[in-house]
């Protein structure tokens, strides 16, 4: 989780540092800090608990911190509670309360990731005359930086490669020596990291947005290497400390993406750009009328050879993984399988060695999607990846990458990356059904007609957004909620779902609406909100029944319908609906009402809609 910063330059960097922070914030807001050298050995640490405000407030927004080489960091809290004491920077020698003000240490350092094996070498540490003020897996990592710096007597590389082969976990560590005040070093593994240089000055991120007002020229540091950083200028190095030849490459995405826009929030923002969003990606992947697979290395006697295909990921990937289940067997006829990725490689699972794997990810260093891909590729599975960050650890790992071409997305709460990823699903279903001889190209051609509408329709679904906002403000104060649906509509029920709970606080769940009867109904009382999703014709009466059940028992009822379904109204005390649609792609239109539905809701009950609590965006830990 976490968001990391540096530079080094002509420029003071505290103010570069402060404001590359706010643009990570959403990866963090426990606490932050920063630690800036002025070309001496002392080095002035800054820390704050709470939003990054604090932090700008008790810096003058970094005027007050003087040095032209810093790194910050903005916490989410895993090892230690937030508090200053355990807000990063952290700092090598035996420092007491919050390791904050001028302080003169061998190693300052910041962190994203967990150390796992963090006790243990604490134990260490103290047994070689250690001691510890916070309770963080940090302040472990940097100690034993500069354990294994002053114990051999070697640069900061040979330190650094010496502490990472002793480490286990994720980690992607920025830190500054004492001996050298006009240099940064980073380290990196399995956690994200850029490098940005330009004219003269050199930038540390775990995130493009942090650094894109600054430069387009980046490099991807791998898993396990290290790099060492002047102004200006970037060397990479393995474990063996031997140097690593590597390419810039250019962010193509503005900076004014990556702000608001004139939107109160990223998230509605972004809602409003999934129309702009699906096109480029159907855009950037169809020639000629068909899915281009021939250019990601994946022919056509590939994409017959496999027998199946399992779909690994996380949260709202996960969920683009059940929709995308229907869409595939209903139209290529391929078995499909969607996993959870915390829990794939502990299932110890059984893959058919002629299974493609399918791993989602927005940021494309999710821990537990990467962990899944790099055990099915431990396996002998081929393995495609769905991504929207080019150079991304998954995206680089994987066999094939598909990328979304959604641009950078802030708000924690995926809205236009879901939407991307499900489109992108579709292609895939039509492209395998056509090669493997399930439709025809007369077919082909309408699915895909179909699929270059949804950015019409969902422009249309925002038109007529102020009837969702109304609603919204009507039941902002429930307490429950359940979305029921069945097939495509249960998927995206459940997104609607996590929509909700996650920006608004308020408890809700998505059942198959078949299950109703097996417990779940047990929940409903007088005023108890149930939203029925009724997109799929050959389901839609059974759902409407489920309805009723649930209005027998005191629910109070909101349906989502493709317009003509009218006779819906009867039953429900509000309807909203969506353009009509093969029912197969309905659900990239029917998850829209629901987007709005949770923003509106988190909006009228005053809460953050961009920074939920508790929650980051990229969740790069186990």
């Amino acid at each position: 989780m976490c968001g990391i910063v540096g530079y080094i330059g002509k420029r003071q960097a505290a103010p570069i540092l402060i404001d590359g922070l706010k643009k990570l914030e959403y990866r963090g807001y426990d606490s932050a800090g920063i630690a800036v050298r002025d070309g001496s050995d002392n080095a002035e640490v800054v820390k704050a608990v709470g939003r990054l405000k604090n932090l700008e407030e008790k810096t003058d927004d970094g005027a007050s911190v003087h040095g032209c080489c810093g790194i910050g960091h903005t916490r989410w809290a895993t090892h230690g509670g937030p508090s200053q004491t355990n807000a990063h920077p952290h700092v090598s020698g035996n420092c007491t309360g919050s390791a904050s003000g001028t302080v003169l240490s061998e190693v300052v350092g910041v962190h994203n990731g967990i150390i796992e094996n963090y006790q243990e070498l604490k134990e260490k540490l103290i047994k070689n005359g250690y001691e510890f003020y916070s309770d963080t897996d940090t302040e472990v990592a940097i100690k034993l930086i500069d354990y294994y710096y002053k114990k051999y007597k070697v640069g900061p590389i040979d330190a650094l490669a010496k502490t990472m082969v002793r480490v286990r976990g994720s980690y992607a560590l920025e830190v500054m020596f004492a001996d050298y005040p006009d240099e940064i070093y980073v380290a990196r593994k399995d956690s994200p990291m850029i490098i940005g240089v330009n004219d003269g000055e050199t930038y540390v991120a775990s995130d493009v947005p942090a650094i894109l007002n600054h430069t387009k020229n980046v490099y991807y540091i791998g898993n396990n290497e290290m790099g060492r950083l002047l102004p200006g200028k970037a060397e990479f190095y393995d474990l063996n400390g031997d140097i690593i030849e590597k390419e810039l490459v250019e962010i193509k995405f503005s900076a004014e993406s990556a702000e608001r826009g004139g939107f109160e929030h990223f998230m509605m923002k972004e809602i409003h750009e999934q129309p702009a969003a699906i096109r480029n990606t159907i855009g950037s992947l169809v020639t000629n009328g068909r899915l281009d697979l021939a250019k990601i290395g994946i022919e056509e006697e590939v994409i017959s050879s496999f027998t199946g295909i399992t779909i690994v990921a996380c949260g709202s990937a996960w969920h683009v993984g059940m929709a995308a289940q229907y869409v595939i067997e209903d139209i290529a006829r391929v078995p499909v399988r969607v996993e959870l990725a915390s829990e794939f490689r502990y299932r110890n699972p059984l893959l058919d060695p002629n299974n493609l794997v399918i791993v989602i990810s927005q940021s494309g260093e999710t821990a537990d999607t990467l962990a899944a891909l790099r055990e099915a590729k431990s396996r002998g599975n081929k393995t495609l990846a769905i991504v929207n960050v080019v150079g991304s650890s998954i995206a680089r790992e994987a066999d094939y990458v598909i990328y979304t071409v959604a641009g950078p997305e802030i708000s924690v709460a995926t809205t236009k990356a879901y939407s991307c990823q499900l489109v992108v699903s579709f292609l895939l279903a039509m492209e395998f059904a056509l090669v493997r001889g399930q439709i025809d190209k007369e077919t082909y051609d309408s699915y895909l007609s179909e699929v270059s509408r949804i950015p019409d329709c969902i422009q249309k679904i925002l038109d007529d957004k102020e009837r969702i906002q109304w609603f919204a403000a009507k039941i902002a104060n429930s307490k429950d909620v359940f979305f029921i649906g069945r097939g495509i509509d249960y998927a995206i029920g459940l997104e609607g779902s996590l929509k909700l709970k996650e920006i608004s606080y308020i408890h809700s769940e998505a059942y198959a609406a078949g299950e109703l009867k097996h417990g779940t109904i047990s929940l409903i009382e007088d005023g108890t909100l149930v939203i029925g999703v009724l997109c799929q014709d050959g389901l839609y009466e059974k759902t409407v029944s489920n309805m009723v059940e649930c209005k027998s028992r005191g629910a109070y009822l909101m349906a989502l319908a493709p317009y003509g379904k009218y006779d819906v109204e009867d039953i429900a005390d509000f309807v909203t609906y969506v353009p009509k649609m093969d029912p197969h792609f309905i659900g990239s239109l029917a998850v829209v009402p629901l987007q709005l539905l949770g923003y509106y809701v988190s909006v009228a009950r005053g809460l953050d809609v961009d920074k939920p609590r508790n929650l980051a965006k990229s969740v790069t830990v186990e």
